[in-house]
Order: C-alpha cells, then structure tokens, then sequence
C-alpha cells in the first residue's frame, strides 16, 4: 500500500486569514448590493417597459442573479 502524507510548511498568519475573510465578505456584500439593486430596479419598471426591453416578469430574478453573480445554472 501507498501513503501521501502532506505536512504544511508554511501556513498564512491568523492576521492574514482575518484579512482574507474580510475581502472575501466585502466581495460577497458587494454582489449581493449589485443583486439587490438589479432586482429592485427590474422591479419598479412597468409591464409596459418589460415588453419593451423583452423580459417577462418570471425573468426578473434569474437576469438580477446573472447580474450580481455571473453566469446562473
């Protein structure tokens, strides 16, 4: 039998995984922002403005998602 054992020789410090953790949340923040704002502003346009730019109402969350967060499943 074989066996890969992995020891690391080198780790980030505490202050850095703090500061990667906080990048990481200001960018989960600021697409959830650009999310919400898409959905809002999607939201208040009339039915009459929808056709016009082709959406239907069904399609207001899914273009908001791709919006915010790229290319949606």
């Amino acid at each position: 039998m074989a066996y890969i054992t992995s020891n690391r020789t080198h780790s980030a410090s505490f202050g850095q995984r703090l500061i990667d953790i906080r990048d990481a949340a200001t960018e989960a923040y600021g697409k959830w922002r650009a999310y919400r704002q898409t959905l809002s502003e999607l939201q208040a346009l009339s039915r009459h403005e929808l056709d016009d730019l082709g959406i239907h109402s069904s399609m207001i969350r899914s273009i908001a998602l791709e919006a915010a967060y790229g290319k949606v499943l």
